[in-house]
Parts: C-alpha cells; structure tokens; sequence
C-alpha cells in the first residue's frame, strides 16, 4: 500500500512538473509570435515612412523643375531683350531679316531648353514615386509576414497545449489504475463439463473450443420420452 501511495506520489509530481514546462513553451511560443508581429509591423512602419518621404521627394522634384524652367525662361527673355537692345544700337530693325530670324531662334531654342528642365524634373519625381512605391509594397508584405509569424505560433502554442492535455489524461488514467487496482488481462482459462462434452475458453486469447456431444449422449438425454 505505502509502495503504491509513493507511486502515485511520484507520478503526479511528475505530472505537475511536466505541465508547468508545456505550459511555459506555449506562453514562450506565443510570446515570440507577438514579438515577431510587433518586429514585423516596426519594419512595415519603416517602409510606409520610407514611402512617404519618397513621395515628398517627388513633389519637390516638380517644384524644383517647376521653378528651375521659370527661372531659365526669365533668363531666355533678358537674353533676347538684351539682343534686341544690341540690334537697335546699331540701327537695325529687328522686325525684318536676320534681326527677327535671330531673336525667334534664341526663342525657339529657350523654349526647348525650358521643356527638357520641366522634363528631367518628370524624370527625378517618377523615380521617386517608384521608390514609394516598392516602400509601400515592403510595408505590406512586411505586416502580412508578422500576421503569419504570430499565426504559426499560435498554432505551435496550440499544439503545445493539445499534448499537456493528453499527456495530463494519460497520467490521470494511469493514476486511477494504480489507485483501484485496474489493469490489462494476463489471461486464464476455465473449465466445465456437461454430459461428456467439454468447454474450455482462454479470457487471454479470446478462444473457444467445445467437444462434439457422442451418441451416448443424445440416448440419455431423450430415454423415456415418447413420440
């Protein structure tokens, strides 16, 4: 009895020691997965700044181009005033001949100046739009990345949580067996006779052999009986 009582002592303190470690892995599991969400969302934050200043870029590259082609066109006008000033001073008219063919090619020539500013400009802020945008993609990816860390460790914390509970069942049924006595058969056998026939069955083996009933038998048992 004392035997049996330790035996049990020891195996539910085993139990209980058992379970407090599963019960640690699956708050460490979950744990590491809000971590690896939290991580994954600071990443994703990163990312969306990232964007957001990379579009500020862009619209600075407009502004930029904007006011570098304004600036280039006063210059092409001061240009062109100045050599319509240098024609008059030396008595040329500048509506007729050469004068006019002069001032319109300078014109014409700023003119594609000013566009190729305002185009490089388009150049610099589609670049940074692309950069926000391959920002903005990272951000997302890098959010439903940390939604699937925590998903797995959740789903590792369940599974952790699925064997201390069998684990705590098997040592509970493994308890009421020692306590009541309880276990599997080792197999037996009985015996009996009826007539000159015989019985036998093996609770082991789960086997039952019976002996043909002899002529012998059916003569006794129906002797005075009429028909």
């Amino acid at each position: 009895m004392v035997g049996t009582i330790i035996a049990i002592g020891l195996t539910v303190a085993s139990a209980i020691y058992q379970a407090k470690k599963a019960n640690d892995a699956k708050k460490a599991a979950k744990a590491a997965g809000v971590q690896a969400r939290e991580a994954a969302n600071s990443q994703a934050d990163l990312q969306d700044w990232n964007a957001s200043i990379a579009r500020l870029q862009a619209a600075d590259a407009i502004e930029r181009g904007k006011e570098a082609e304004e600036r280039f066109r006063q210059g092409v006008k001061l240009q062109i005033g100045s050599m319509r000033a240098g024609f008059a001073a030396e008595n040329v008219d500048v509506g007729f001949g050469s004068a006019v063919d002069t001032v319109a090619d300078a014109a014409y020539l700023g003119e594609l100046d000013a566009l190729q500013i305002r185009t490089n400009a388009a150049r610099e802020a589609w670049g940074f739009n692309v950069q926000a945008e391959d920002y903005a993609k990272r951000a997302t990816i890098a959010r439903k990345e940390g939604v699937y860390l925590e998903a797995g460790a959740n789903q590792q914390a369940a599974q952790i949580q699925g064997q201390m509970i069998g684990g705590l069942l098997q040592t509970g049924s493994s308890l009421f067996a020692q306590r009541y006595g309880f276990s599997s058969p080792s197999g037996g056998s009985t015996a009996g006779t009826a007539g000159t026939g015989s019985t036998n069955f093996n609770a082991g083996t789960a086997s039952f052999a019976a002996t043909a009933p002899t002529t012998s038998t059916y003569a006794g048992a129906f002797r005075g009986v009429r028909f």
